[in-house]
């Protein structure tokens, strides 16, 4: 989530709209100041708790400071607390990136389901990153004016290169051979990304795939007891810094998630010419080409045909060339963050009205409530467009919209 608001921010404040950001300490303000963004400090946890009370007030209070035309909360818990600070009285953007009551069991997935019926009346629009998770909302009895906008990466930054130069430069972290079979997984290391799934089905990937290397990239509440039950083969990188050298020297990428909205390290993968192994979850499918469902998708929580997927690839390099061409053709047509903002682009002019081409505050529409001042979100802000008309995003209205 984090990289997907950093680079609708970065798009955004190129094309004129005046971004600020409220979010926790971490990795992300860095990087949103790094772009020149405004950040406003916004204490919160990771999950729902006994601190809900506070961090929404805190939330209330910065939104009156700064006045926004729209609010866009990114994520379950930002999306929480925004819309219980805001109520309605600004247009309020939600988007969920897979939802809560998916991460979550008995008691507490029945609360998490609860909310967001509940909460969906005071979205504007809630932005789903793609058809299958929208269609889980629905599903779940989630009523309200929906928008998907699929998720996109930087095709100029993320590009394929020379796998062997790459190898190269990673030897010294990596021991690994210009030669060696190598799977990559990027994710964070936890239930949601499947990981110990992975794990046994690479059990069976090695003894036929003999000499082949696993890496997981990427730290997360699971890292211990995956790396406690790993064999040789398997290297944990932890957090880095740059994930593209790691696309660009595999063979291929896989993601076992359980769920997802949209993930983007797929994508990512695929705008470095890499093909993927993915589980059928919301969001695979679409971002998949057609060309590669049948190969490149496997039912999740199935280790067994995990494995010969994975195995079918790393024995195969012509196909892998051909998977991995035909995914950078179509993350180029289909998955661009350029197309992205756009299209996001298109939801907060539908709710505000296309920005004056000169300086000054957006006026409302009848019936908007937002007053002047600048665009700000929970854990990213965005706000009206000046541009002119754009692609809109896939729409969805509701009769029974609260």
């Amino acid at each position: 989530m984090a990289r997907v608001v950093t680079d609708l921010v970065e798009a955004q404040s190129a094309d004129g709209l005046d971004v600020v950001a409220a979010c926790p300490d971490g990795p992300l303000p860095e990087r949103l100041r790094a772009l020149g963004v405004p950040v406003r400090h916004w204490p919160a946890t990771r999950s729902p708790g006994p601190s809900l009370a506070g961090e929404v007030r805190r939330l209330a209070r910065l939104i009156d400071e700064v006045r926004p035309d729209l609010v866009h909360a990114h994520s379950a818990k930002a999306g929480l607390a925004g819309r219980l600070a805001v109520r309605g009285r600004v247009p309020t953007v939600f988007q969920p990136h897979a939802w809560s009551f998916e991460a979550v069991g008995g008691v507490t997935a029945a609360l998490a389901l609860n909310w967001e019926r509940w909460g969906a009346r005071w979205a504007a629009r809630t932005v789903c990153v793609s058809e299958a998770e929208r269609a889980t909302g629905e599903r779940a009895g989630i009523a309200g004016r929906w928008a998907v906008v699929a998720n996109g990466v930087d095709t100029a930054r993320f590009r394929p290169a020379p796998a062997a130069a790459v190898r190269s430069a990673l030897a010294p972290v990596t021991g690994l051979g210009p030669a060696a079979p190598l799977a990559v997984c990027v994710g964070r290391l936890c239930r949601q990304k499947g990981q110990d799934v992975l794990l046994r089905a690479w059990e069976t990937v090695v003894r036929a795939v003999p000499g082949a290397r696993l890496v997981l990239v990427g730290d997360g509440p699971d890292g211990d007891r995956l790396r406690a039950g790993a064999p040789p083969s398997v290297l944990f990188a932890g957090a880095v810094a740059d994930v593209r050298p790691w696309y660009q020297a595999a063979d291929l990428v896989v993601l076992p998630s359980r769920w997802e909205g949209m993930a983007l390290a797929p994508l990512e993968a695929m705008a470095c010419g890499r093909p993927v192994v993915v589980t059928d979850v919301d969001g695979a499918r679409e971002s998949l080409p057609p060309e590669c469902a049948d190969r490149c998708l496997t039912p999740p929580e199935d280790p067994a045909a995990l494995a010969r997927a994975v195995t079918g690839l790393l024995l195969d390099a012509d196909l892998r060339a051909a998977l991995g061409a035909e995914a950078r053709r179509h993350v180029l047509a289909a998955h661009d963050v350029r197309h992205t903002a756009e299209a996001v682009a298109g939801v907060y002019r539908d709710l505000l009205g296309p920005r004056p081409a000169g300086p000054g505050p957006v006026p409302p529409r009848a019936g908007d409530r937002a007053g002047p001042g600048r665009p700000l979100g929970p854990a990213r802000a965005a706000g009206a467009d000046r541009t002119a008309p754009r692609p809109q995003p896939t729409e969805h209205r509701e009769s029974n919209h609260p």
